[in-house]
């Protein structure tokens, strides 16, 4: 049976450590909707579908459903990120070393965002638990090697399908005679969408180490109790709505307007082939980066397009991407290593 919310904050309120991991978690999904999810609006925002704050208000709404909606009936993502490494050492060693992890998180994010790059934190996530379990472990073993083959196609099907996918939509669209006004129009539901799938692949992943840091809090971490309650699904689609809310605009310039240039037509066309490549992820269970996706359909749009994208901007980003792996494991491995001196 699921824990209720009060029998959470009886948990939370007797375990420092335990509370300690739950407000890291929030402030990394806060985080996450501030600085992720404004990949899904950026072609509405560029293309002058919405202006950027009713842009950002649609993308909260839209995030908080897409958790809610998606977790209640497949949360095959939740349970990967979950599992992805094991934490010995006793519950407060555990503990120590996941909020380790978030704080890793939290710094990489914000140093992306400070330079506007769309890193993603689903990345990040994944590396910096890994760093810090090995920290508390002594070695690689804790890590769930199977768990990390499923990132690493997951990684491979989002930037290859969503490139291939944005590149398929434009050319459709491009001998489809409608006038400009319409495809702002038709921007609306896509970036409405796109949001949706962003709250569906993120938030569960969020859940996932929301129930790692309780379980672990009660020294256990088995799979087969993987029971996700009502309240906690609401409460972290409420902050990634939050966080989502204070912005993202200097992302949004970055890979709408440095990047790639669109028009109202090319703005959809990332929308259809975005949505397409996370509808299937999600539905497969596979954990995938958002910003991937999002930022390939981009310049697979811009390849089939009339504006050819900055390609020197997308190498920073490419880049900045190859390195959130071994990165944030190394902020991970040696926050965890901190902590657990402290």
């Amino acid at each position: 049976m699921p824990q209720s919310f009060l029998e959470f904050l009886n948990q939370a309120g007797g375990n420092p450590a335990l509370l300690a991991t739950v407000l890291l978690i929030l402030a990394v999904l806060l985080v996450n909707g501030w600085t992720d999810a404004p990949n899904a609006i950026a072609g509405a925002v560029v293309t002058g579908a919405l202006p950027f704050r009713p842009a950002v208000a649609l993308a909260a709404v839209c995030n908080f459903l897409g958790v809610l909606c998606v977790t209640s009936v497949n949360a095959s993502v939740a349970e990967t990120v979950y599992s992805i490494a094991s934490f010995g050492g006793g519950p407060k060693a555990a503990l120590t070393a996941l909020c380790a992890a978030m704080t890793a998180i939290v710094l990489w994010a914000a140093a992306a965002w400070w330079f506007g790059i769309p890193t993603s934190e689903s990345h990040a996530l994944i590396a910096g638990i890994s760093g810090a379990a090995v920290a508390l472990e002594g070695s690689f073993s804790c890590i769930r090697w199977d768990c990390w083959a499923q990132v690493g196609f997951g990684l491979i099907l989002s930037a290859a399908a969503g490139f291939w996918s944005g590149h398929r939509a434009c050319l459709f669209l491009k001998s489809v005679k409608l006038p400009a006004s319409t495809f702002l129009i038709a921007q609306l539901p896509g970036a409405a969408a796109t949001a949706f799938l962003h709250g569906a692949q993120d938030g569960q992943k969020f859940i996932g180490v929301f129930l790692l840091g309780t379980a672990l809090a009660q020294g256990r971490a088995d799979e087969n109790t993987f029971l996700i309650p009502l309240w906690l699904m609401a409460l972290c689609a409420g902050f990634m709505a939050l966080g989502t809310l204070m912005g993202g605009r200097k992302i949004i310039d970055t890979v709408g307007r440095d990047m790639v240039r669109l028009s109202p037509r090319e703005g959809l066309a990332a929308d259809l082939g975005n949505v397409f490549c996370l509808f299937t992820a999600t539905l497969m269970g596979l954990p995938v980066s958002t910003t991937h996706t999002r930022t390939c359909a981009l310049l697979g749009v811009g390849s089939a397009g009339g504006n050819r994208p900055n390609w020197g901007v997308a190498a920073k980003i490419g880049l900045a991407w190859l390195l959130t792996f071994p990165g944030c494991m190394a902020v991970g491995y040696c926050m965890a290593r901190i902590f657990l001196i402290l």
